[in-house]
């Protein structure tokens, strides 16, 4: 029995992992694409980012930059992910080699950290909080 509940368990943890890494991704393709809709569906309402500068935007002050071209994200490639998840509460800090062009800045490649936070609500998980940093 105990056997049987830490291989369940061990799998939840990788459904779990691989689950928070597909939204990450959706969510950087997503800007790429400026979709807003699907960063509309992954953000919460009640959604902030913190960038590197201290500035915070509500969600529909981050989407209507990523509409207007004030936010402008080209490529993003992938290094690491870190979960951690409790109950409908998880933190995902995600490394990212991204180019962009943000604020009306030039065109660069930065080693973005984001921190999330996340909630699951309503059987979906959102994100609610991110603070950028470069690492």
């Amino acid at each position: 029995m105990f056997l049987a509940m830490t291989a369940t368990n061990v799998q939840s943890q990788n459904t779990d992992q691989q689950q928070f890494r597909e939204l990450y991704a959706t969510m950087y393709n997503a800007m790429v694409a400026k979709d807003t809709a699907t960063l509309s569906r992954i953000h919460a309402d009640d959604f902030v980012l913190v960038h590197m500068t201290g500035m915070r935007q509500s969600k529909r002050e981050y989407l209507d930059a990523i509409a207007g071209g004030t936010l402008n994200y080209y490529t993003a490639v992938h290094e690491q992910t870190d979960v951690t998840v409790e109950g409908d509460r998880a933190t995902l800090t995600g490394r990212s080699r991204v180019t962009a062009a943000v604020f009306g800045g030039g065109h660069h490649t930065w080693p973005l950290q984001l921190c999330f936070r996340l909630v699951r609500r309503d059987g979906r998980w959102q994100f609610v909080e991110a603070r950028a940093s470069t690492y």
